[in-house]
């Protein structure tokens, strides 16, 4: 059901878009209305609101008496059954040669009291957490960090790469390989990160994101965060796609042809490939999401000019051979701001 101001709202978008010459039809598309419905809601030139909740409805016929209803409560009150589910009353019951009503009216009727709970000592469920959005216009506004595993030297050893990211630039901000993962390699590493990027001098905040891992929620983690001045932000409980940068970065790290499969033989050995890697990622990598300008050029500023360069070359060879171009050039503008876990846009 949509609410009256959603439906207000949408249909003023649509008389909007119709003011401005387009046709009805398109315009209901574009919020996944029928023309039909639109004519529902604003018949006698008034936008009318769900009719449905309070339309008067003839009670069934064969609708429980009230003391029908109220034996149903009381049995269910019953010491041997207040811990038990409707299903398991109608079974037993049944068992013993008695029926009352079936599942589903013994759910309707415990909802109609107020006893519709969870039954016995289990918690009641949760509401899931949404997912916490940010948004970086600038470097240096959002950054998302984590840990993987890089394969040791013999079958089940592993080293620990950290690895944080500028969300707006995807450049590589801070990279370090240790041997264990606990708080304090974790406030070690982005203290680092936070006096290579000169962020003392700054006075915008600092989001740092990340997922719910023992060295991200550690008590001296946070307590570093704290001085440093940075807003720490965690992913929703099991849900992997809320730090979706990260989990990429780790990707490309991991598929690089010269990426050494069969492990690592020391600590220094990662710590010297990490580095070329990172090098490699900021300097070099052209960026798909960047219009294939690199992090290190999105971050500095360098990218616009370079983009501009490119336009300018290609409105040139469209201006010497305008028949190879069925329309115009190619887009070359970045988006002016970066979100991470964008909500979703509103359905009427």
């Amino acid at each position: 059901m949509t609410s009256l101001p959603d439906r207000q709202h949408a249909v003023s978008l649509i008389q909007e878009a119709q003011s401005n010459g387009a046709p009805l039809v398109k315009a209901c598309a574009l919020l996944n209305l029928s023309v039909r419905t639109y004519q529902r809601w604003t018949a006698n030139q008034l936008v009318h609101a769900d009719q449905r909740p309070i339309a008067p409805r003839p009670a069934p016929h064969n609708k429980l008496s009230e003391q029908e209803r109220e034996a149903v409560v009381s049995l269910c009150n019953q010491p041997r059954y207040r811990s038990a589910p409707p299903a398991f009353i109608v079974a037993d019951q049944l068992d013993q040669g008695r029926y009352l009503a079936s599942e589903s009216t013994f759910y309707r009727v415990l909802h109609e009291y107020d006893q519709l709970h969870a039954r016995g000592r289990q918690k009641p469920p949760e509401r899931k957490r949404q997912a916490t959005t940010h948004e970086a216009s600038e470097p240096n506004q959002l950054w998302c960090w984590d840990i993987s595993w890089l394969p040791g030297p013999a079958r089940g050893t592993w080293f620990y790469l950290y690895l944080m990211m500028d969300v707006y630039s995807r450049k590589i901000v801070g990279h370090e390989v240790y041997a264990r993962e606990t708080g304090e390699l974790a406030s070690e590493f982005v203290e680092k990160a936070y006096w290579r990027e000169h962020l003392a001098a700054r006075s915008k905040p600092l989001v740092l994101h990340s997922d719910n891992g023992s060295p991200m929620k550690a008590a001296t983690f946070l307590e570093k965060l704290y001085d440093l001045g940075i807003t720490p932000s965690n992913s929703r409980p099991r849900v992997s796609n809320d730090n979706a940068y990260s989990e990429s970065l780790f990707k490309t790290l991991k598929f690089r042809p010269a990426f050494p499969v069969n492990g690592f033989k020391t600590l220094e050995e990662a710590r010297h490939w990490v580095l070329k890697f990172v090098r490699w990622y900021n300097t070099e990598h052209r960026h798909s999401a960047l219009k294939y300008v690199t992090p290190e050029q999105r971050h500095n500023g360098e990218a616009e000019y370079i983009l501009a360069q490119r336009k300018r070359v290609l409105e040139v060879e469209k201006a010497k051979n305008p028949q190879r171009w069925s329309g115009d050039i190619r887009d070359f503008s970045l988006p002016e701001s970066v979100t991470l876990n964008p909500e979703k846009a509103a359905s009427f």
